[in-house]
């Protein structure tokens, strides 16, 4: 197979998952790993994706273009591991926001069949979720729903949320930097995560590792905006001494091997 061609072909399978690994990619395509480390090396030099360790994930813009659906299977198994931690976190009788994202989504499982909750939210697949679990009631929050995610955003949305003063916020991330920002693409989702933060006693955001060093050109906020912080690893010195100097609590979710 043609250099040309293999690299339509990890691209193909990046599009498709979000992710890719030498290992996977180096028995689909029959060739040596040491072959698809350069191919991927090569796509990350034009832009393509962005290394990871193990493999590679498609890069800033391509993954916000990724339909919902394949976004939810980048690091799944580490984003169950960050839900399970985030929902031990709350506690019964509490009142708690829950915002758009995959990963507040597995939160959002890790909370069903809890009682004595009110969850406000405006994503409609943590109402999915939540819904059949009569310890908890259910507050949708109005406002446009995009298609492509099932997110209420917009002005409306900004509005209704400043309505409450909830115990805690769970919010997520498409990105965040080394020097502690976090960042998202669509200025609309962003101005509902940040009026979240301001209508929220605690805020702990959930955003596994693969977030960290991926851009996105709209500030959410830092990391000192947060009091708790779950990943399912750390591995920035520079962003733990962040969370350190700034009294963030951080929780490092492992996911379990055996899944």
């Amino acid at each position: 197979m043609a250099i040309e061609q293999r690299h339509e072909a990890i691209l193909a399978f990046a599009r498709k998952s979000g992710r890719v690994t030498v290992e996977a990619l180096s028995d689909s395509l029959q060739v040596s790993r040491q072959t698809i480390r350069k191919d991927l090396n090569d796509l990350c030099d034009q832009g393509m994706l962005n290394r990871v360790h193990g493999g590679a994930v498609i890069a800033t813009g391509g993954v916000d273009n990724l339909e919902y659906e394949a976004r939810r299977v980048l690091a799944r198994e580490a984003k169950e591991a960050i839900g399970a931690a985030a929902a031990a976190l709350i506690p019964e009788q509490a009142s708690l926001f829950i915002n758009i994202g995959t990963t507040t989504e597995e939160v959002a499982r890790a909370l069903a069949g809890r009682s004595g909750l009110l969850v406000i939210t405006n994503n409609l697949n943590v109402v999915d979720i939540l819904a059949p679990s009569p310890g908890i009631e259910v507050i949708v929050v109005g406002g446009r729903v995009r298609s492509a995610d099932r997110a209420s955003v917009g002005a409306f949305a900004v509005d209704f949320i400043r309505n409450f003063k909830v115990d805690f916020a769970i919010i997520g991330a498409s990105a965040m930097d080394e020097d502690g920002s976090l960042l998202d693409f669509d200025i609309n989702e962003v101005q509902v995560s940040q009026t979240i933060i301001q209508s929220s006693r605690r805020v702990i955001l959930v955003a596994d590792s693969q977030k960290l060093g991926r851009p996105a050109p709209v500030r959410i906020g830092h990391i000192g905006d947060v009091h708790v912080f779950v990943t399912d690893r750390l591995e920035s010195p520079d962003l733990a001494a962040k969370c350190k100097a700034r009294g963030v609590r951080v929780i490092e979710a492992a996911p379990n091997p055996s899944l």
